[in-house]
């Protein structure tokens, strides 16, 4: 059955946003969308995996290694190189991993077999979670009910981008380059703290109370279940524009610059939200700069920083009374929509289907 297209998604625009800029620069560090049941947190995962565009693997390797990066090779695709050989090369749709919650460290990491290193001098490494999603989409449904120890395991590998497994001395890695997705149900549990800052972006999402987009979701939920081929045809269009889309803004991120005056706003914008440790600073450059590649520009500019901010900064803001932190949020949102205004009022309007792209007001 197809799945149901990214771009039919009614509403629920933060959420959407935060999933793009991940499959842009996977780096960022995951998502975590918290939200109530039927709110399209796994819709919008599913979707996007089948929206991204194909990929180049290795066609005989078990982690879909990339042919053209050495240093996001396994260890066996490297080898393979040195010695001279043609890995041979095949394109593949981004695969979709969904981790279940009753997952195991091993079933993660996967495993290394002590008893034939033992015996015949061999690494024979049996694949985990974490290969299999290297360099497609991770999702995690209902991750506050994960252990926390293979929470931590998520973490870590997303954020080094590669995945190590140790045992008796012998040690085996590849890489594990994914988009992480989480979603939890806040009603069913909440995350430790230390957990929920380690997620880079945080999306809280609820039902949408309008009645004509109510009626609007029923419209195309119920299209589509009648006739999903057709439903997925009508919007394929604007499916490929998307896709198109973030495949261009992979290729123009390496090329995003920065000056010393952003990352003083991004440092005074942190410190006027009282927000502990410096993750949540690295979290908003590297969002910055996948929003400014998004949008086709070659320099991130105060709109970038503070769309960053408002995915970035929600979970790490010192538990206060709920009005003083939904004040910050609110003045934030409001920065926000004022940067925005600057930019369109500069001529900025659908950047990446007009294919203009003046330049922007930089941050003083």
């Amino acid at each position: 059955m197809r799945v149901f297209p990214f771009t039919a998604i009614v509403g629920q625009e933060r959420m959407k946003r935060a999933l793009i800029l991940n499959a842009i620069s996977p780096q960022i560090g995951g998502v975590l969308i918290r939200g109530e049941r039927g709110t399209a947190k796994s819709t919008a995962a599913r979707a996007l995996a089948a929206l991204l565009p194909e990929i180049e693997v290795v066609e005989d390797c078990p982690f879909h290694c990339n042919p053209t990066q050495p240093d996001q090779m396994c260890d066996r695709c490297r080898e393979r190189v040195l010695n001279g050989e043609a890995l041979p090369v095949a394109r593949r749709k981004t695969r979709f991993v969904d981790l279940p919650v009753s997952a195991t460290e091993d079933r993660v990491v996967g495993t290394l077999d002590i008893e034939r290193a033992i015996k015949f001098g061999e690494r024979h490494f049996e694949p985990g979670v974490l290969a299999a999603a290297n360099r497609g989409l991770l999702y995690v449904d209902e991750v506050n009910l994960l252990d926390d120890h293979v929470v931590d395991l998520l973490l870590d590998s997303a954020a080094m981008g590669v995945n190590v497994v140790e045992r008796e001395g012998i040690s085996f890695s590849h890489p594990a380059r994914f988009i992480l997705v989480g979603t939890m149900n806040p009603e069913e549990g909440d995350l430790r703290p230390q957990l929920l800052d380690r997620f880079a972006l945080c999306v809280d999402i609820q039902s949408i109370p309008d009645a004509d987009l109510r009626v609007e979701i029923l419209r195309r939920r119920v299209a589509y279940e009648r006739d999903p081929e057709g439903f997925a045809k009508a919007w394929q269009e604007a499916e490929q524009r998307l896709s198109q889309r973030i495949a261009q803004a992979q290729e123009r991120l390496p090329q995003v610059t920065y000056r010393d005056e952003d990352l003083f706003a991004i440092a005074a914008l942190t410190s006027e939200m009282e927000v502990d440790g410096h993750r949540a600073d690295i979290v908003i450059l590297k969002t910055a700069i996948a929003q400014a590649a998004f949008d086709g520009r070659n320099a991130i500019c105060e709109a970038d920083i503070l769309l960053a901010a408002e995915l970035a900064l929600p979970h790490r803001l010192r538990r206060r009374p709920f009005e003083e932190t939904q004040t910050k949020l609110e003045k934030l949102a409001e920065r926000l929509e004022q940067a925005r205004c600057e930019l369109g009022e500069q001529g900025q309007t659908q950047p990446a289907e007009a294919g203009v792209y003046p330049k922007k007001k930089r941050m003083a």
